[in-house]
């Protein structure tokens, strides 16, 4: 009987002990569209340890509010399921509450328009790479995701093969979202959700070249600007009456540079493009507008980089430089390189957006005006970040499993070392 007693007792202080360790994640789920709280939608906790792992699944009560109970230190991602559409919320270690943000879906919205269009080209040889941009904005009032079968559709050149497709959301990281063919012959749309806000897309492509290329953009969307960019040994000729304006990219001297602006669905567009020549690296400071609009540390230093800011006065890009200049760093991931050489390695899984759609981890809060930030919390903010671009390498990838473990193992260390400095001070 007294065996029996104490080990009742072993057991409750057991349970009490991992009750006391275990950390709560208290959250809400509030609907952008209505105002209101998000009542009765389905809500999942993601680690971001040993890959995407679920660690629970719950629904929000009347008041959109949600708990899960953590069991682990480690980073978290929050996603909420709304009519269909996924919306995402990062919980970096240590977080004891989190807001999600969802919007009703429709699947058609006013307010859409196509802020830039811009198709790049270079050509080595008989073969030619091709690159077709999007930033398309979504002010629906009230705010609406749109979503839909079709949901962003565009034209690439006849004969062309698809690459690779990413997308990526206003703060958001991108992500691989193939575009789907249509059943007309060149046609294709990405699946991914218009949330609210900006959306990006991307699509690489190459395609067998003679010397010469008739490009027919059949804009679908107005577009504030359509813009071509090609290497200043290639030549560009309207055709059809298109009205381009030539520009200077003063980053990036061997780019040749046109623009068609408030173009309309249906006008005619086409130009011819001839010759070879591959974009160099871009030498121009860039960074400042691009970190703002590619959520920081993209780099720019690659074959093919993003546009420069045009030097001609008035600058009808003006406006939209972060749009052009800095969103697009997401994706020009095959460049110059991909002409003279092409890569051997396997490109990164095609997850399905709502899967991977991952907002970027928030920025690190800065340090009190009355008391310098300790050098180990600064540490712990910098390897939260540095463990959610490992994930994200991971989950896309772009690293092996071997690279992966070996980082993930060092990281982990160090992150706890650091957590427990900090637990001590407090």
């Amino acid at each position: 009987m007294k065996v029996s007693l104490r080990v009742v007792a072993i057991s409750v202080l057991l349970s009490l002990s991992a009750w006391a360790s275990a950390e709560t994640l208290a959250g809400t789920v509030k609907n952008g569209t209505t105002g209101k709280p998000a009542a009765g939608d389905e809500v999942v906790l993601l680690k971001l340890g040993q890959g995407m792992e679920e660690a629970g699944r719950t629904k929000t009560d009347a008041k959109g509010n949600f708990r899960f109970t953590l069991d682990d230190q480690g980073p978290h991602l929050v996603r909420a399921i709304h009519q269909g559409a996924t919306y995402h919320s990062m919980a970096p270690p240590g977080s004891t509450s989190v807001e999600v943000e969802v919007y009703d879906v429709a699947k058609k919205v006013d307010g859409l328009s196509v802020t830039a269009d811009v198709m790049r080209f270079q050509a080595q040889g008989n073969e030619l790479q091709g690159i077709r941009l999007f930033a398309v904005d979504n002010q629906s009032k009230p705010p609406l995701t749109q979503l839909n079968d079709q949901n962003f559709e565009f034209y690439l050149p006849d004969g062309a093969t698809v690459e690779t497709g990413l997308a990526m959301t206003a703060g958001g990281k991108p992500i691989t979202s193939a575009p789907v063919p249509q059943k007309e012959k060149n046609r294709y749309a990405f699946l991914f959700p218009l949330r609210p806000g900006t959306t990006q897309f991307q699509v690489v492509f190459h395609m067998t070249y003679s010397g010469e290329l008739s490009v027919d953009p059949k804009p679908l969307y107005p577009a504030q600007h359509f813009v071509v960019v090609l290497p200043k040994t290639m030549q560009f000729s309207a055709t059809g009456g298109a009205g381009f304006q030539s520009m200077q990219d003063p980053n990036q001297s061997d780019a040749a540079v046109q623009v068609a602006s408030n173009t309309q669905v249906g006008q005619p567009l086409g130009f011819k493009i001839s010759g070879t020549g591959v974009l160099a690296e871009s030498s121009g400071d860039q960074g400042g507008g691009q970190q703002s609009a590619g959520g920081g540390g993209a780099q720019t230093s690659r074959p093919g980089g993003g546009l420069g800011p045009p030097i001609d006065a008035p600058d009808p890009l003006e406006k939209y430089q972060l749009y052009i200049l800095g969103g697009f760093v997401v994706a020009l991931v095959i460049g110059g390189v991909y002409i003279v050489r092409r890569s051997k390695s396997l490109p990164a899984p095609d997850y399905a957006a709502s899967d991977v759609d991952l907002p970027a981890a928030p920025a690190p809060p800065p340090p009190s005006k009355t008391a310098p930030a300790s050098r180990s919390g600064l540490l712990l903010e910098a390897l939260k970040e540095e463990m959610f671009e490992l994930e994200l390498e991971h989950k896309q990838g772009r690293i092996s499993q071997q690279e992966y473990e070996k980082a993930k193992a060092a990281l982990d260390q160090t992150l706890s070392r650091a957590v427990k400095r900090e637990t001590a001070k407090t």
